[in-house]
């Protein structure tokens, strides 16, 4: 439950049973350049190929389907095992055809760096569980790009066991050719990402990376190292003196830390690793909210203490108290953020509160669900 009263003397406490941020979720520790933007010519990439699934008990497809049951026959030509007609193929369903993605970083990938790739069905397969992926070539997404950039191969894991049609390999692919972005030169632009565009965005980083810089006099001189060029973007000159020594440059710049209060007030969440990171001044209006994971458990009597067994008191609540001027405020979400770390509540329940929250218009901020 979020509980907000007044008290005489113009305070607002606030009764937490539930958590919308945890410690690795916290604002603080994630407000920073690279956070909000990225390098211009940086970008994600995809491979992608078509593969089979063997090994499967009776769940693949069906053999009459031409369209696994050709490369499942010259696969096994090429391993010395001639098919003389398709229709040997047809009572077998231990084989299924599938697409298989995997997804690079934006900074780009070397040979022999691995990563994960993504399985799924074409076919009638019902099932990929025990599957495994045979060697498999990846190349680019593009029809014209011939080049195999990685193989695949590898037992394949079910992400949800009520979805049994696609799944993933851990690792399963190995990059055999260098897929590099663009050098970074004396002159660089960011981007920002799409969920943060605003003028106030790219003047916070610019403001950002500037005071990293240590050096005012660029700044007093109209030599600013950064400069917002709208509302999208940021050019960043790289000093002479920082020029034998790029890499140090770039990692101060990337980690600059970002003042967010000028930016749109904006809650993004990242699904996939439990991440929150919030811009502006987020704040939250009066609101009670009954989770499903609030539980009070209470022993009658209380246990005696001793020094080997001490009685420890656990509150599924926290209470923080803030300064309200104006009976109309709201609270920060920022402020609550020490009272937040302080409960265990899982990610995903997290999310569900915050979407509750922003559905119920008590959460004055934008809110995005990577």
């Amino acid at each position: 439950m979020i509980r907000r009263e007044q008290l005489a003397r113009g305070c607002a406490q606030i009764l937490l049973m539930c958590a919308m941020l945890t410690e690795c979720a916290a604002p603080a520790s994630a407000q920073t350049v690279q956070d909000f933007a990225r390098l211009s010519g940086q970008g994600r990439s995809v491979l992608q190929g078509v593969g089979l699934v063997v090994g499967l008990n009776k769940t693949g497809d069906d053999g009459k389907e031409l369209a696994m049951a050709r490369p499942l026959a010259a696969m096994l030509q090429n391993q010395g095992v001639p098919i003389g007609k398709m229709s040997d193929l047809e009572k077998g369903k231990s084989v299924a055809l599938v697409q298989v993605m995997c997804r690079l970083p934006e900074t780009g990938a070397l040979t022999n760096d691995t990563y994960d790739v993504s399985v799924s069905t074409l076919g009638s397969c019902s099932s990929l569980r025990g599957g495994r992926l045979y060697l498999t070539a990846l190349r680019g997404p593009f029809k014209n790009d011939p080049e195999i950039y990685a193989f695949a191969e590898g037992q394949i894991e079910l992400d949800d066991p009520t979805i049994t049609t696609s799944g993933r390999v851990r690792t399963g692919a190995q990059l055999v050719t260098d897929i590099k972005m663009e050098p970074v030169g004396d002159e660089f632009e960011l981007v920002v990402e799409p969920h943060f565009v605003g003028w106030g965005t790219t003047a916070a980083i610019a403001e950002a990376i500037n005071a990293e810089s240590g050096d005012p006099s660029q700044v007093r001189e109209g030599r600013r190292i950064a400069v917002a060029v709208d509302d999208r973007s940021v050019r960043v000159m790289v000093p002479q003196s920082e020029r034998v020594q790029r890499a140090n440059f770039m990692r101060d710049v990337l980690k600059a830390p970002v003042n967010t209060n000028a930016m749109p007030a904006t809650v993004v969440v990242n699904q996939r690793n439990g991440a929150i990171i919030l811009t502006g001044n987020v704040t939250i209006g009066p609101v009670a909210i009954t989770h499903k994971s609030l539980v009070i458990t209470s022993t009658t009597p209380a246990p005696t203490p001793t020094q080997d067994n001490p009685l420890v008191l656990r509150d599924r609540w926290a209470r923080a108290e803030i300064p309200i001027t104006n009976p109309a405020d709201s609270l920060r979400l920022s402020d609550l953020t020490a009272a937040f770390k302080q409960l265990d509540i899982s990610v995903s329940d997290q999310i569900e509160i915050l979407q509750m929250l922003h559905k119920t218009g008590s959460l004055k901020a934008r809110i995005v669900i990577d």
